[in-house]
């Protein structure tokens, strides 16, 4: 990892995502009253004067092996602390020291990182230090009195993390990561792909709907490239979703969609792609993000040699949103054909990001029209395209100056859209086009015009 990693440890509802979110100057950790809504480990950037970090937020700690998923979230704060170059220690200044604050103490001289000591919730600057004084029992160095909702304090505990970290010099600077999403509903087998990929048990899993509550970040080099693979909460209906810590997983959910490079929607092979899987179809298509369509769990499926031709053909028929996308035969528990995850998702976001010359487009547009004729108005007006160019990539548009863009059907359009494909290439990637008729044309020459004038 390229930048140090801070991790945040510490009971339960002591206000540790609230704390990341001040500290990385965003709202990504999900904070809410519930104890244990953080579970798996979630990654954040943030930065105090001239130097970058890493924050990775953890679920609270409770060494307590009986209760549901307590033993998972401790091995996932292990494997936070296992990498990082600070364990900075929440505690709650106003219910004061806890013996499982003790316990926590003890339990971290096992581990070779640097400590800092942040006690929260001292809002009132003059009673924070004497709040944070009882915490000097534990013996993790100086208390540092905070408030992580007001942001009292908070410079003072950045000023001295900066003083543990290593040498600035140690640390190379890291390109700009391609964002990878795994989108999917509940129990498709998202985090024990994420686990399959990394080879080490990132995330939690369990038959339990909902394990995943909040977006997962990893950082990894694949392909030559540094990866940021993004595990997502399940997406189930917005009205089977109650308002709390699942209402905004979703939302976290949805909006890793929008701020990714490229989506891996996880089907289960068992289910078939069900309403659901539909709309998050859509939801990518509609977001212009490239694509690979995983189907896990296909070491549960009887097959032989038919098999995954006839399915690819049954799903595709039911996801064609995303005939574009590839798709990909999986198994998070043998491994089966993990690793070609990173090989069809670097090709995707490379189409993705492609640009083409006006005159190759040109050139697809005349062999498209030299196979099949725009179509003719019952007036016996017919549709010419004068010449087409792209505007954008991420995804790749393209602008069509035609005559009249009503002449066009959607069955033509359609058709173009192929043309494309077929000769551009474009896999893994939805593409935009925009019609322009000539009065459009002459109207936007107007305005200019009347602008340049009133500005004269």
């Amino acid at each position: 990892m390229a930048r140090p990693i801070v991790a945040i440890i510490g009971r339960p509802n002591v206000g540790k995502s609230t704390l990341v979110n001040r500290l990385c100057r965003s709202r990504e950790a999900i904070v809410h009253d519930q104890p244990g809504v953080t579970r798996d480990r979630s990654y954040q950037d943030g930065y105090w004067g001239d130097r970058e970090f890493k924050v990775v937020d953890t679920g609270g700690l409770v060494f307590d092996d009986e209760t549901e998923f307590l033993p998972e979230i401790r091995e996932q704060v292990n494997l936070a602390l296992s990498e990082a170059a600070i364990a900075l220690v929440i505690v709650d200044g106003q219910q004061g020291l806890t013996a499982a604050d003790e316990e926590i103490a003890a339990w971290l001289r096992h581990f070779e990182c640097k400590t800092l000591l942040a006690v929260n919730k001292c809002e009132s600057p003059e009673l924070g230090l004497a709040m944070a004084g009882e915490f000097w029992r534990l013996g993790l160095g100086q208390p540092f009195p905070v408030s992580a909702i007001h942001g009292a304090g908070t410079g003072d505990l950045l000023d001295k993390l900066l003083t543990l970290f290593p040498v600035k010099e140690l640390y190379e600077e890291e390109s700009e990561p391609i964002q990878l999403a795994i989108i999917g509903r509940p129990n498709v087998g998202k985090s024990s792909l994420l686990n399959a990929i990394c080879g080490e048990k990132r995330a939690i899993v369990s038959s339990v709907r909902g394990t995943t509550r909040d977006t997962i970040d990893t950082f990894m080099i694949r392909e030559g490239k540094p990866w940021k693979l993004i595990d997502t909460a399940g997406i189930r209906r917005r009205k089977s979703v109650n308002y709390g810590p699942e209402y905004f997983g979703v939302n976290r959910s949805l909006k890793a969609i929008e701020r990714s490079d490229v989506c891996v929607l996880v089907i289960d092979a068992l289910d078939g792609v069900t309403e659901q899987d539909q709309r998050l179809a859509g939801r990518i298509e509609e977001e212009g993000r490239a694509c690979l369509v995983v189907v896990n769990k296909w070491d549960a499926v009887e097959k032989d040699t038919y098999t995954m031709p006839l399915m690819e053909k049954e799903l595709r028929a039911k996801l064609y949103f995303l005939d574009w996308a590839e798709m990909l035969f999986t198994s998070a528990i043998t491994r089966q054909r993990i690793d070609h995850i990173f090989k069809f998702s670097s090709l995707a976001v490379a189409q993705h990001r492609r640009r083409v010359t006006t005159a190759v487009v040109n050139e697809v547009i005349a062999e498209a029209i030299a196979w099949r004729s725009p179509p003719t108005s019952r007036g016996g007006r017919q549709g010419r395209i004068y010449y087409a160019t792209q505007v954008a990539t991420s995804p790749p548009s393209f602008t069509l100056f035609v005559n009249e863009p009503k002449l066009f059907g959607d069955t033509y359009r359609r058709y173009l859209e192929r043309q494309f494909r077929e000769g551009l290439g474009f896999e893994g990637t939805p593409l935009r086009l925009f019609w322009r008729g000539k009065q459009q044309r002459d109207a936007e020459k107007d305005l200019k015009r009347q602008q340049e004038n009133a500005s004269n």
